[in-house]
């Protein structure tokens, strides 16, 4: 039999032999990454590497140790939901000739076009753009625009959350680097001591657990761009030998006496405030104006607040490509949304989207399916389960009258107005599910406290697409 000829490094079984199958099935010789130690990697020519998932950090840097090695001269196909699509630069990946975006489900003539045909329009990178046309956005796009062909250092600040690597991915995309690696570190993630081996490099021996020479990311990002991420977190020794590398051009590996020149872009990032970081000593002046030759500050989302429905149709996108139902949200409860202050700002968005797509797909999210901290003032204040508790407990009977809201629990009409019709069908939702919750989801006995006939209650339970375990 041949060699192989396509390597699968994917963590998720099911879809590993989803691939391994269609693979074979056009006539290659796929083989899994955790079995290529049988295989002779030093002169092993991979055709192709496909990429999805790896199960932790320690895992990915073997598989990807591996295939920088193996993957110069082949196609990378990479899962559209993969956490490592990010990542083309790290260990040769993003010297490979193309680099594909595989959809799931799997398709064989997806699949068979992108190995067969470099020039296959699949074959190239994904597109990264800025979400958002509000003033402050347009105002980072353009900034974006104006610095990406020139090799300037930028420093990215904003809170924590606002799209700060989104910034100088974009950046890099569109300059004359784009061709080359894109790699990220977080300066705060890594422990001070192991930082410097994790910027430069090392050889082997230089430490105790040095077991082989590893590069570092100024040599990954060779050509390309390079992020340090919470630049602000750098203790002060590796500020330093930062600072020189960035005056000089020149670093040396950790145990190496041997100078190797970089050609490396800068882009550095912090939430914090760098200039009070330096008048307390914390942070080196010259440093902070090395890397402050072009500052961008991104905006808190509740700054751009008009960007809402642009942001979640681009999370609805991405979800989608991870098999997830896109989230529809009411007026009623965009409205909610966008009189939130958001502290965690556009990363906060992404997990509540991704929340809610998981508990209501294909349903309109209302202000009552919002957690509770998103709903603020938009909603009345609803019947409280107490009432509804004495109403099953035998009060009913006594209250024959329809039972009154108090107006101190109407909400003030929004400076900005709102959607009657949207808004009337939140508190509908709401008091329905309330009477659901306290007859134990029996219908008749929800519609009876609702003063409604059952197959009304379970038309409206239809409308809304509520499915609560329907008894009699």
């Amino acid at each position: 039999m041949g060699k192989f000829d396509v390597l699968v490094i994917e963590s998720d079984h099911r879809r590993a032999e989803s691939v391994v199958s269609a693979l074979e099935f056009l006539g290659y010789r796929p083989q899994r990454g955790e079995e290529c130690e049988r295989v002779d990697e030093a002169t092993h020519a991979w055709r192709a590497v496909y990429v999805g998932n790896v199960r932790d950090e320690a895992e990915a840097e073997r598989q990807f140790a591996r295939l920088g090695m193996a993957a110069n001269d082949a196609r990378v196909l990479m899962a559209s939901d993969s956490e490592w699509l990010s990542r083309l630069g790290m260990d040769g990946v993003a010297s490979a000739s193309r680099v594909g975006i595989i959809e799931f489900p799997l398709r064989y003539e997806q699949l068979s076009d992108m190995l067969r045909n470099p020039q296959s329009p699949a074959m190239r990178r994904p597109e990264l753009r800025l979400v958002g046309s509000s003033g402050p956005m347009a105002r980072v796009n353009a900034l974006v625009r104006q610095v990406a062909p020139f090799d300037s250092s930028v420093l990215v600040l904003g809170e924590s959350g606002t799209g700060k690597e989104m910034v100088a991915r974009s950046i890099h995309e569109c300059s004359s680097r784009r061709d080359k690696p894109f790699v990220a570190i977080n300066c705060g993630a890594i422990p001070a001591e192991l930082l410097e081996s994790e910027l430069f490099g090392h050889e082997k021996g230089a430490f105790t657990g040095a077991i082989s020479t590893r590069k570092g990311r100024f040599e990954l990002a060779e050509g390309g761009t390079l992020f340090l991420d919470e630049i602000g977190d750098m203790s002060l020794p590796m500020q330093v030998k930062l600072l020189r590398v960035l005056q000089e051009r020149v670093f040396e590996r950790v145990g190496s006496n041997r100078t190797q020149r970089c050609d490396v872009r800068i882009i550095a990032a912090t939430h914090r405030n760098l200039e009070e970081a330096i008048a307390h000593g914390q942070f080196r002046e010259d440093l902070f104006y090395r890397l402050s030759v072009f500052p961008l500050e991104m905006p808190a989302l509740r700054e751009h607040l008009d960007d809402l429905p642009e942001l979640v149709e681009e999370f609805n996108h991405r979800l989608s490509r991870r098999g997830l139902a896109s989230v529809r949200f009411s007026a009623g409860a965009l409205n909610a949304l966008h009189n939130y202050a958001w502290p965690g700002n556009v990363r906060e968005l992404y997990n509540l989207v991704e929340r809610l797509a998981i508990l209501y797909p294909h349903a309109e999210v209302r202000v009552n399916d919002l957690p509770e901290k998103y709903r603020g003032q938009q909603i009345v204040e609803e019947v409280r389960g107490a009432a509804l508790l004495s109403l099953m407990t035998g009060h009913a009977a006594v209250m024959t009258e329809p039972m009154a809201v108090s107006s101190e629990s109407l909400m003030m009409l929004p400076e900005g107005g709102l959607d009657l019709k949207d808004h009337l069908a939140d508190i509908e939702v709401g008091l329905i599910r309330q009477a659901l919750d306290v007859t134990g989801g029996v219908v008749a006995h929800a519609a009876k406290l609702l003063r409604m006939q059952r197959t009304t209650l379970v038309e409206k339970l239809r409308k809304y697409g509520l499915q609560p375990s329907l008894q009699a």
